[in-house]
């Protein structure tokens, strides 16, 4: 996981969820998708004591963050602009260039905070697209690398013709690994924390729930910021259920980023959009029924539903 300061927080598109080709690669991830040990060059940006690693972001101009520039979260954040997620999502400036690459030019959403800490959650039952299933299915070649990653995470998950051929086809390691987390059982999983600690912020890359249960429990000594998550949470859901982008979107791989500090101030923002994709003409999706392969359904609200039980519960002591 990485820690995104464009949005603030953690995105973990180039790490978990990106496509396996691009990872074994070296495509701008890590050599290893099960590897979410945040060993990534750091360095401090600002006045806002953002982490960011080197390469896909850069510091902007005005307090403004650069991220290497994806079409498909530029189209995304032009029409949210125009959406009643709005509030949600940080502000898009438009695209630059520097040194010859393009960037996404958007808020810096830790502006405002001092010394925050920071939950990324990676909201959803899939983190992969309809289309790149189909994709990888165009050509099913065993993948040994695949066969070793999944075997070293468990030995018995491969079938016996599996283990006999020492390898798996991409579609059904990248089915495989979402049943690894809590993606499959509770619509989302975190991705990463930061919290702040007195001198340095302690970085930990959590991809279960345990991770949640780790970051309330330091909430819970401070409950007017539990309530303030769950309240601005409940707002976010109001909102999504009111925009037209959302019902007309396939949202995947996308994150809620938590962040918060000792003033009191908390918010929550949507944030990663690289693998939203608009639906054909005329459908729409409830974000809330189980996928089949087809429907196109991303389990977005029904792990919001899910978070917002949860944290309810905590809030309530």
């Amino acid at each position: 996981s990485r820690i995104e300061g464009g949005t603030g927080g953690f995105s973990s598109a180039s790490s978990f969820d990106e496509s396996e080709d691009d990872l074994v690669a070296g495509g701008g991830g890590t050599s290893d998708p099960e590897d979410r040990s945040g060993s990534k060059p750091w360095k401090k940006l600002n006045l806002s004591l953002v982490l960011l690693p080197t390469g896909n972001f850069q510091a902007g101009e005005d307090g403004r963050i650069l991220k290497g520039f994806c079409q498909c979260e530029q189209r995304s954040l032009e029409q949210l602009m125009e959406d009643p997620l709005r509030p949600f999502v940080p502000a898009y400036y438009g695209m630059v260039h520097r040194d010859g690459q393009a960037f996404n030019q958007m808020e810096d959403l830790l502006a405002d905070f001092e010394g925050p800490s920071i939950m990324d959650c990676k909201m959803g039952s899939r983190t992969y697209l309809e289309e790149e299933l189909v994709k990888a299915r165009e050509r099913p070649r065993p993948r040994k690398d695949m066969y070793e990653k999944m075997v070293a995470v468990d030995p018995g998950a491969p079938t016996p013709e599996e283990h006999a051929q020492g390898a798996v086809t991409k579609p059904r390691y990248m089915q495989w690994r979402e049943t690894l987390s809590s993606t499959s059982t509770l619509g989302f999983r975190i991705e990463g924390i930061k919290v702040r600690a007195r001198r340095e912020p302690v970085c930990l890359t959590l991809s279960s729930v345990l991770g949640l249960a780790q970051w309330t429990r330091l909430l819970m000594e401070h409950l007017g910021l539990l309530r303030k998550y769950v309240a601005r949470l409940e707002d976010l859901r109001e909102a999504l259920e009111n925009s037209p982008f959302f019902k007309t979107h396939e949202v995947v791989g996308s994150s809620l980023l938590f962040v918060h500090d000792h003033t009191g101030l908390a918010k929550v923002w949507m944030i990663d959009f690289g693998k939203t994709v608009a639906l054909p003409d005329h459908q729409m999706l409830s974000h809330r029924l189980p996928w089949a392969e087809g429907n196109r359904e991303d389990g977005y609200l029904w792990g919001l539903d899910n978070l917002i039980r949860l944290l309810q519960g905590l809030a309530q002591g």
